[in-house]
C-alpha cells in the first residue's frame, strides 16, 4: 500500500510577526525568497507569501511589492505559490485581493469569517523595538476586528475565480467553516476544498486536542469527502498540533509566519528548519511528504505555467 502523502505549506514570514521579535524573520524580497526556496528545498510543496518593506519590516501588498520574490521563486523552483489575501488585519479587502487578481496564482488564501485579532499578549516581553511601528501594530489589536464579513468574502470570490486561482480556507473558528459551507452551497466554490483550520490564535479557537478534533468532526461533517484538511497552529502549539493532524491523515502548516521557534527557547533560523522539524514527525509516522506535482494534483491546482508571474 502506498504511504499517504502529506502537503506541507509554509509561511515564509507574514504580518503578525515584527523584525524585533527575531534577527531570522525574511523582510527583504531576496531574503523572501531565498526563504522560501530553502524551504521548498526542505519539502514544502506549497509556499504562502507576504511582502514587507524592506526598511522597515513593516508589512506592504501592492501587487509590485510581490513581484521581486515571486519572479525569483518562480525561476528556481517549481513550489506552489499561495499568495495571501488576509495581508493584514488593518486592511481592507480591495487592497488584499489586489495582488492575487494582479499575479493570479495557483492558490490564495481566503480568511472565512470576521475576528476579533488579538496580537497584544506580544507586547509581555520585554524587548528593544527597532521601529515605533511594531509596538503601535500590536498594542492596536485590543481594538482590532478583523473584517470578513460575508460582502468581503464574495469580492475576494467573485475577483479571483475567474483567474483559476484556487484557495487555502483559513478558518479560525466553527463559525468559519458553516461561512465556507454557506458558500459551496451557493456553488461559489467547487470542491476539493483545501481547508486550514488554524488554532491558538487569540480571538480564534484554542490549540487544545479537543478544539483540533471539533473542527475537524465539523468539517467532515459539513463536506464529507469534498475537502482536504490541514492545520497550522501558533506558537509553541505548532509542532504538536501539527503531529495530531499528521498522525490523523491531515496537511500540515510551519513557518515564521505562525511560530518564530523551532523549540523551547529556540528561535528558527530557517524556515527550511521548521520544514524539515515536521516533515521528520510526517514520516516517522510512516507518511511520505508530496511533490508539488502531488500537491497540484490533491488540490486540483490549474498548474505553474498558468499564472502571471
Amino acid at each position: 500500500m502506498p504511504a499517504h502523502k502529506v502537503i506541507i505549506s509554509c509561511a515564509v514570514t507574514g504580518s503578525i510577526h515584527t523584525p524585533s521579535m527575531s534577527p531570522y524573520l525574511p523582510v527583504t524580497p531576496a531574503e523572501i525568497a531565498e526563504s522560501a526556496l530553502g524551504a521548498a528545498e526542505a519539502g514544502a510543496a506549497i509556499v504562502h507569501l507576504h511582502a514587507r518593506d524592506p526598511e522597515t519590516g513593516r508589512p506592504v501588498h501592492e501587487p509590485q511589492d510581490f513581484e521581486p520574490f515571486l519572479k525569483v521563486i518562480k525561476q528556481r523552483s517549481n513550489v506552489v505559490v499561495n499568495i495571501t489575501t488576509g495581508a493584514s488585519p488593518y486592511m481592507p479587502v480591495e487592497y488584499r485581493v489586489k495582488p492575487a487578481e494582479t499575479w493570479q496564482p495557483e492558490v490564495a488564501s481566503l480568511n472565512m469569517g470576521s475576528m476579533n485579532f488579538g496580537l497584544f499578549p506580544m507586547l509581555r516581553k520585554e524587548r528593544e523595538w527597532k521601529h515605533a511601528w511594531e509596538p503601535e501594530m500590536l498594542e492596536a489589536s485590543h481594538d482590532l476586528v478583523f473584517r470578513n464579513s460575508f460582502k468581503d468574502i464574495r469580492y475576494a470570490l467573485d475577483t479571483l475565480n475567474k483567474t483559476g486561482t484556487r484557495y487555502e480556507f483559513e478558518c479560525y473558528d466553527t463559525a468559519h467553516l458553516y461561512n465556507l459551507h454557506y458558500f459551496w452551497k451557493e456553488g461559489l466554490v467547487q470542491a476539493p476544498l483545501f481547508i486550514q483550520t488554524c488554532f491558538g490564535l487569540l480571538g480564534g479557537i484554542g490549540a487544545h486536542p479537543d478544539d483540533v478534533m471539533h473542527m475537524k468532526r465539523t468539517a467532515d461533517r459539513l463536506f464529507g469527502s469534498h475537502y482536504h484538511w490541514s492545520v497550522l497552529a501558533a506558537g509553541a502549539s505548532q509542532m504538536p498540533v501539527a503531529a495530531m493532524a499528521a498522525s490523523m491523515g491531515g496537511h500540515v502548516r510551519v513557518g515564521l509566519e505562525d511560530s518564530l521557534w523551532l523549540g523551547k527557547g529556540q528561535l528558527a533560523e530557517t524556515n527550511a528548519a521548521q520544514v524539515l522539524k515536521v516533515r521528520q514527525i510526517i514520516e516517522g509516522l510512516g507518511h511520505a511528504i508530496a511533490t508539488p506535482d502531488e500537491a497540484r494534483e490533491i488540490l486540483s491546482l490549474k498548474g505553474g505555467d498558468k499564472v502571471a508571474f
